[in-house]
């Protein structure tokens, strides 16, 4: 989008704000206490006054387009922005122009402010193949590194966390730069946005948090949502900067985040900044407003942020009625002619073969992947040396990488696996982190969109429902979406047999399967652990990386020295035989081999699946079409384990060269007890060999 004017620089001598509400939200506001919007034009040129007013301008033309539309059934929805628009605009005008923000619906402004050609971001409106998501995404749930704008996802809280990823990169980087998010006052109830304030705390991180307090959680009021008075009264809970402005004056907003980012710039530190405001038009048009007391409207449209920006200029004399028609004119040809090619271009054409590539980023070639099972340059490790040494040669390789967990840093992790890594790569790299996986996977996240890598450790797999949503809903989609690489892999020390009870010890890989755009991988020997890890970490896909806790100490193997990697979805038959197969991964692999060593008569052959998503189906396949018995078989309950997902593609695929049903063998579907004698119940070995004795037996 190209303005009549063009920006000048100019420093602001003035730090003034106008005199904030007194009222505890919108919803309480007064015609006295509203009606007026003081603006204080300290530092600004007149050709900056304009450009602001042109950059508000425009989004309230192409609302204003849109709403006729939705009426025409043109546009199919519409989250609206209306009377909101000088917090966007002054939010994204205030910053440089590589500063990634973080919008939500109603921040068109943010979208033209960044320049987005017009034609594009109406085909992204309208789900054309033209937009930024293909037709894959709705609405403003889209982002472009082009414009360093990141798409938020339903969720809302989540994208919180993703700024505190991206202002890290900064940090480290030692380039001055904030990022900034916004959240409606409705999204500051999130788990979410207490994780994110409290991460840029704890970390110093140049974020600017913006609270549009609009009154409304969709229909929800302000006093059935939160009884602080103010959220800047929250910033003094987590150790940080709260300011409270008037988000409908454009000057204001633009005014304290320019003066504010600037100094965060230099002394990194995180902002908390709460803009009072109100929603013209329903949560989306569909809603309505039938909610919302008639003279509250009355009130919030005496502040509109348009029309009074509009009438001081004017008064000014720096604005007159002939411009804004010539503005106005100009920005309805523009807006009506990149219309007109978006209702001309006809609707995404579905190829299968095109949406499946577009689950996964490209993947690297691995490297020396012959070296894995070469006898050369290999030693014998422990499981959790090989996971230790796999992770340091990474580190050493790629200086992006960042390593975040609980008590990874000077403690060394629980199993000590990051031990020394602190002390060799230092504190910026290697980061202890406060109790919360949502947040650090979002900062992971955050990291990959700055151009990093992130390993995100789960102390333990359980906690990862914790962080569930940001995994399955921001790493696994985000590329399907619009193309971001998400380069994170998140460690999971998983499975029972250590005595450790229901909430240290669950096998739950199979939450992960189901998600396209996740790699999930789950290697059962040592050398295969470092080689997936080192391939995971140079892969430009999420990876939820399974390792066996009762393996890491008491399993050993050759392993390659140097860097030797396997990329994932190619099993290994670790024992061939003609009787029957045995298809397993993690510890079942081993379960599976010592069945065959109990039984020989069954010459029993062993595939190890190493990575579940993908899965190698062909080399399963030929195994069961070339011996006739399967039995599949994992540690993860049996009821929606795999397991299944396996026995019934050999169903389907397999059926006529089978000599017996498809067998499968799984824990109990029990939580994972505590006491020894419950637990090997609960794995039920006995029980895995009176099943391989009626497959057999069949």
């Amino acid at each position: 989008m190209k303005w009549f004017t063009k920006s000048s620089s100019s420093s602001l001598e003035s730090n003034s704000k106008s005199k904030p509400p007194s009222a505890t939200s919108p919803r309480s506001s007064s015609i006295d206490a509203y009606s007026v919007i003081h603006y204080d034009r300290s530092g600004y040129s007149d050709e900056e006054l304009l450009e602001l007013y042109q950059a508000i301008l425009l989004p309230r033309m192409i609302e204003e387009k849109m709403l006729i539309l939705l009426r025409q059934g043109k546009v199919s929805k519409w989250f609206s922005g209306i009377g909101q628009e000088a917090i966007a605009v002054g939010c994204t005008k205030a910053l440089r122009a590589e500063e990634f923000i973080f919008p939500l619906h109603r921040n068109l402004g943010v979208f033209t402010s960044r320049g987005m050609d017009l034609t594009r971001l109406f085909a992204q409106l309208q789900g054309k193949s033209s937009g930024y998501s293909q037709g894959r995404e709705r609405s403003f749930h889209f982002g472009s590194k082009e414009h360093a704008i990141v798409g938020m996802i339903s969720h809302l809280g989540p994208q919180l966390t993703l700024a505190n990823g991206t202002a890290l990169s900064h940090v480290l980087d030692g380039k001055p730069g904030v990022s900034l998010a916004f959240s409606g006052d409705g999204g500051t109830s999130e788990g979410d946005f207490h994780e994110a304030l409290n991460v840029a705390a704890v970390w110093s991180l140049p974020v600017i948090f913006v609270i549009e307090n609009n009154g409304y959680g969709l229909s929800t009021p302000s006093d059935e949502q939160f009884r602080c008075k103010q959220f800047i009264d929250k910033g003094i809970g987590y150790g940080m900067k709260a300011l409270r402005i008037d988000g409908n004056n454009i000057l204001e907003v633009h005014r304290t985040i320019k003066e504010e980012a600037e100094k965060m710039r230099h002394q990194p530190a995180p902002l908390l900044l709460e803009c009072m405001t109100f929603r013209m038009r329903g949560h989306e048009e569909a809603s309505g407003i039938k909610y919302v007391p008639k003279n509250l409207l009355e009130q919030w449209a005496l502040k509109d942020p348009l029309t009074n920006y509009e009438t001081y200029l004017k008064d000014l004399s720096i604005l007159t009625d002939s411009m804004i028609q010539e503005w106005r004119e100009l920005f309805l040809y523009q807006i009506d002619g990149a219309l007109d090619t978006v209702f001309a271009e006809a609707e995404p054409v579905p190829e299968a073969s095109t949406e499946l590539q577009a689950v996964y980023a490209d993947a690297p070639l691995p490297e020396a992947e012959d070296a894995v099972w070469s006898a050369n340059n290999s030693r014998e490790l422990r499981f959790v040396d090989a996971v230790k040494e796999g992770l340091d040669q990474a580190m050493e390789r790629d200086t992006n990488l960042v390593l975040m967990g609980q008590d990874i840093a000077g403690y060394g992790g629980v199993f000590k696996v990051t031990e020394g890594f602190m002390e060799k790569y230092g504190t910026g790299r290697v980061r202890n982190t406060p109790l919360c996986e949502s947040a650090i996977v979002g900062a992971g996240l955050g990291l990959s969109i700055g151009g990093k890598r992130a390993m995100v450790e789960m102390q333990f797999a359980d906690f990862v429902s914790c962080g569930f949503n940001q995994i399955v809903n921001n790493l696994a989609k985000i590329h399907y979406r619009w193309g971001q690489q998400a380069r994170v892999v998140v460690r999971m020390p998983t499975g029972a047999g250590v005595g450790a009870g229901p909430f240290h010890s669950q096998s739950n890989e199979a939450w992960f399967t189901h998600v396209p755009g996740l790699k999930v991988v789950y290697p059962a020997f040592p050398a295969e652990a470092k080689a997936m890890l080192l391939y995971a970490l140079r892969d430009n896909s999420p990876y939820l990386f399974m390792e066996h806790k009762a393996l890491y100490r008491s399993l050993s193997g050759p392993v390659p020295e140097g860097i030797a990697e396997l990329a994932p979805g190619k099993a290994r038959i670790v024992r061939p035989g003609t009787g029957a197969t045995l298809v397993a991964y993690g510890m079942a692999v081993h379960w599976a081999l010592s069945l065959a060593e109990e039984f020989p008569d069954f010459d029993l052959e062993v595939v190890d699946l190493r990575s579940l998503l993908p899965w190698d189906k062909s080399t399963v396949l030929e195994s069961v079409r070339r011996n006739g018995k399967v039995l599949v078989l994992h540690e993860d309950t049996l009821t929606g384990g795999f397991g299944g997902e396996i026995a019934s593609t050999i169903a389907e695929e397999a059926f006529t060269s089978l000599d017996a049903p498809v067998m499968r063998f799984g824990a109990l579907d029990t939580a994972v007890p505590f006491a020894v004698s419950l637990e090997q119940d609960f794995l039920g070995y006995s029980r895995l060999k009176s099943k391989l004795k009626d497959l057999m037996a069949y």
